[in-house]
């Protein structure tokens, strides 16, 4: 069972709250294994700024980095990911429940229309 009260899904969720880390887990998604440069390259930032990024989203657990020399390499480790994805899924049940609920007395109590 999911912890919904644990401080790994804030962090989960807080790291995807950015528009620029949730690029960079894309970028992650379709090319694993990317250099620190390599994953900085398409961002109008500096470097320092794109690290800080990583940093968030390491501390979340979504990425990981390992060094190899000088070269920081990152991959994508979605791990995390599943608690979010049962948390949003205990909700997508209850929306779409709500939905169906709406759409069968929508179809019993049709609207009718005045005519003026």
């Amino acid at each position: 069972m999911v912890n919904f009260q644990s401080p790994q899904l804030d962090r989960v969720f807080g790291a995807l709250t950015d528009p620029t880390r949730r690029a960079l887990l894309a970028r992650l998604d379709g090319e694993d294994g990317l250099s620190v440069s390599e994953l900085a390259r398409p961002f109008e930032m500096s470097l320092p700024a794109v690290m800080k990024h990583l940093d968030v989203l390491e501390g979340a657990g979504l990425i990981a980095r390992k060094k190899t020399g000088r070269t920081v390499e990152c991959r994508l480790t979605a791990a995390p990911m599943e608690d979010a994805m049962s948390w949003l899924a205990r909700y997508a049940r209850f929306w779409s429940e709500s939905l169906e609920r709406l759409a069968a007395f929508v179809e019993e109590n049709p609207l009718v229309e005045e005519n003026p």
